[in-house]
């Protein structure tokens, strides 16, 4: 079924749910219509239709997922065996650094993250379980190009648009080019304060056979920390390793 303008009644719907994020996880009538462009009555109607199937809850100040969304996203089965393969790799890790420590792959031109553990001392990070982020200013997104089986030569080539997010950004293709070919060879991937001014953070790939990256993990940190990036960095590595040998062995 479409609408008027020929759009799918399920690609309308799905615009409702993807205008909830990290920073809105609950909103309002008026703040679904100017997020998804949908008018009053057609926003209002999908969200009703939405909630009586449970992919919203009504609340107090209008609607925000629901737990039949998190009951389907377990049901993922590539990211789901990567967590459980990986999970107590990054759970030793979280122990051994005490600083918050993030699994991710790569999806439609994206960081997904599969896994977040950060304790009681969480760092404020952009990024939350199930959330994106941009490739070029995140240490596990320049971990996924540099190792991925073009080495993000298809990325650079597709002219990116490689937005500020502090004034730190790697914003020109040649730039994140040179630091692509430097995460290749140290097998570590940074970001000192260029998702978050206050955040840095250091990212190693898990890799296939052939070396490509099938995911990355990495731990971030403030820069006011009680421990540098330099010292985290071996163990992020090590790390990565284990868990690249571990899901080859398996497969």
């Amino acid at each position: 079924m479409r609408n008027g303008t020929g759009e799918p009644v399920l690609g309308r719907a799905f615009r409702l749910l993807d205008a909830f994020d990290a920073d809105a996880a609950e909103l309002t009538l008026e703040a679904l219509c100017e997020r998804t462009g949908l008018s009053r009555s057609t926003a209002f109607r999908l969200a009703r239709q939405l909630t009586s199937v449970g992919a919203l809850d009504r609340s107090q100040r209008g609607w925000r997922l629901g737990t039949r969304m998190f009951e389907l996203g377990q049901l993922v089965s590539r990211e789901e065996r990567l967590r459980e393969r990986s999970l107590a790799y990054i759970q030793d890790l979280f122990a051994a650094t005490g600083e918050t420590v993030q699994l991710a792959v790569a999806d439609a031109g994206t960081v997904l993250y599969v896994e977040i553990i950060s304790g009681h001392k969480r760092v404020a990070t952009p990024s939350r379980r199930g959330g994106r982020m941009p490739l070029h200013c995140t240490a596990l997104g320049k971990a996924l190009l540099a190792f991925s089986a073009d080495g993000g030569q298809a990325f650079l080539a597709g002219d990116p648009q490689l937005t500020a997010r502090t004034p730190n950004t790697i914003v020109r293709t040649n730039v994140l080019e040179a630091e692509l070919h430097t995460v290749r060879r140290e097998q570590l991937a940074y970001d000192r304060e260029e998702a978050a001014i206050g955040l840095q953070c250091v990212a190693a790939p898990i890799v296939d056979r052939d070396g490509t990256a099938t995911a990355a993990l990495s731990v971030s940190m403030t820069t006011h920390g009680r421990v540098s990036l330099a010292e985290v960095a071996p163990a992020v590595r090590a790390v990565a390793r284990a868990v690249s040998r571990d899901r080859r062995n398996v497969r």
